[in-house]
């Protein structure tokens, strides 16, 4: 679930006092032209220094993203030498000069977009020249491409198209792959499915949990004393006389982006939302995300600053946004510190290593913080956990997280449909590799590995997780 971009290439004049801004100076014409990325199969073209068109490209394919105004863009962009940087949450991306980047556009491209193998195709070459995990989890690639294409040359179909698709990513076990077709496809798969009569199990006859419904009764029952306010995904308060207690739902759904209420009767809140959020600029949407959550945190620690230590709950957290990781992370780290590095595969090479900090915050909660984890927790909620290793002054306990670390790389197909694929490897200062296996914890508390039994153990004895938490507490006190 687990992005955008920062650029400064104009020169302001400096507000000294009372001395008003003069306006600022006109982007300098060395940013037009065409920039291809390093490592993300991104071609940014810059023209009459007020417009940009992103395109994402393959070896085969050329597809458009997105055009706009350079304006939006501005804010998120350095240019250093003959590089330009482009800032996407918490990762910055290179791009490099490449006049001859766009040189295979052609119509032909669009005249293939509803031709399924050359979209297959462009699926298969975007997996190869991006997947990061092929070695970790044993991917002969070449052998498996073949076979799915097979299968496609056999049913030309668009049903069949998703559902070779589909499988080739279970196949690949990428934890953060995921693959979006039209409304009409989704209607054949449905009218596909066979209706089957189930013999009445045991799974059947249990309640099912979810996760923000599992987070809101731990977080009735563990707070003894509440505090939360204007806040429907971050709940605080105390534990006890001493103990700060932060319940945080998810790494997004925070911003506030104006969605149209007839969106929302529609669809549903999360369905308008990722609609919303679709349409805007992805570095203004980021930056939202970061100020709504900045704005929550800074009460919680207003609230909880007194305590003798804070237990930050993760546990339920599916991801977001690395920016709203680092934006809470940010309170418990008094100056900049260098917390992982990610780098980007691309062909059969990666990017030079891009180090991550977090930075430090006004007034800095420096005393104990245990963090609790899960196999539920994921994507930016393992990038939060991870970040945590590099400080001393935290602890985890739980269970180690769901090992999907990489940041999804977002795609288009020429026939419309969207997919992501992990091009990411996030390590720690030690260079370890969590992918997986998911980010360990200091105090294990043999939590069940699967989905619904874990929600169930913690929900039908919620005073008994709250006790074995303090437990774990008192545990880890020792020297």
């Amino acid at each position: 679930m687990k992005n955008i971009f920062k650029l400064v290439i104009t020169i302001l004049s400096l507000c000294i006092g009372l001395i008003s801004c003069e306006q600022p100076k006109e982007t300098p014409e060395t940013l037009n032209g065409v920039w291809k990325s390093v490592g993300s199969g991104w071609v940014l073209q810059i023209q009459d220094s007020t417009e940009y068109t992103l395109f994402d490209i393959t070896k085969i394919s050329c597809l458009e993203n997105r055009t706009a105004q350079l304006s939006e863009m501005i804010p998120d962009l350095q240019l250093e030498n003959d590089t330009l940087y482009l800032n996407k949450g918490v990762m910055t991306y290179r791009f490099i000069k490449d006049e001859k980047a766009l040189d295979n556009c052609t119509s032909e491209y669009g005249m293939q977009k509803k031709n399924t193998l050359f979209n297959f195709e462009v699926f298969a070459e975007t997996v190869r020249e991006h997947y990061a995990f092929f070695e970790l989890n044993q991917i002969q690639w070449d052998t498996l491409y073949m076979a799915q294409k097979k299968k496609v040359i056999k049913d030309s179909s668009e049903v069949n198209l998703y559902k070779v698709i589909d499988e080739t990513l279970t196949l690949l076990n990428d934890n953060h792959a995921y693959l979006e077709a039209t409304d009409e496809v989704y209607e054949a798969l449905e009218a596909q499915e066979t209706e089957e009569v189930l013999e009445e199990s045991v799974q059947e006859i249990l309640s099912e949990y979810g996760d923000l419904q599992v987070a809101s009764m731990v977080a009735k029952n563990h707070l003894e004393e509440e505090f939360t306010e204007d806040s429907k995904l971050i709940r605080w308060g105390k534990m006890n006389e001493n103990l700060g207690y932060v319940q945080i739902m998810t790494m997004w759904l925070h911003a506030d982006l104006d969605i149209p209420q007839a969106l929302i009767d529609e669809n549903g809140y999360v369905d308008a939302y990722v609609e919303t959020f679709h349409k805007l600029y992805e570095g203004d949407y980021i930056k939202r995300e970061a100020k709504a959550v900045t704005n929550i945190i800074e009460k919680v620690m207003d609230d909880l600053r007194s305590s003798d230590a804070i237990v930050l709950d993760v546990r339920f957290n599916g991801g977001g946004q690395d920016a709203v990781s680092y934006t809470i992370l940010k309170q418990f780290v008094g100056e900049k510190v260098h917390v992982a590095n990610q780098k980007l595969r691309y062909g059969k090479q990666f990017s030079p290593p891009l180090e991550l900090y977090l930075e430090g915050g006004a007034k800095p909660f420096l005393k104990p913080v245990y963090v609790l984890t899960s196999q539920q927790t994921g994507s930016a909620a393992e990038a939060f956990s991870m970040a945590t290793l590099a400080l001393p002054h935290f602890k985890r306990i739980g269970a180690p997280t769901s090992g999907a670390m990489s940041t999804a790389l977002e795609k288009n197909l020429p026939n419309g449909w969207s997919f992501a694929i992990s091009n990411e490897i996030n390590l720690d200062l030690e260079g370890n590799v969590y992918e997986n296996i998911g980010i360990p914890v200091d105090y294990d508390l043999g939590y069940p590995k699967d989905r619904q039994d874990f929600f169930r153990s913690v929900v039908n004895h919620l005073e008994e997780d709250k006790e074995t938490i303090l437990s774990a507490i008192e545990a880890l006190k020792q020297p």
